[in-house]
């Protein structure tokens, strides 16, 4: 099992994208989970934002948040009326 994280440095908070990939012997893959947190700089708790089982989505969402910054969370945000 291989666990890859990536942490997103940012002015008031950080984003950690988690992901996690295991493979056969042949190479197949038997499971994928890319898990993106938000970081609290005090005390460093992380906060469940988005998970997915999609391999590649952990790429997708770390270039959304170089793209698009604070922006990438509001699009995340459920709808209040």
């Amino acid at each position: 099992m291989q666990v890859k994280i990536t942490t997103i440095p940012g002015l008031t908070f950080s984003v950690q994208i988690e992901e996690v990939n295991d493979r056969d012997a042949l190479g197949g893959l038997i499971c994928y989970l890319a898990s993106l947190y938000r970081l609290d700089p005090r005390t460093s708790a992380r906060h469940l934002i988005r998970r997915s089982r999609i391999p590649g989505s952990a790429a997708e969402m770390r270039n959304e948040f170089h793209r698009d910054g604070i922006q990438a969370f509001r699009r995340l945000e459920p709808a209040t009326t």
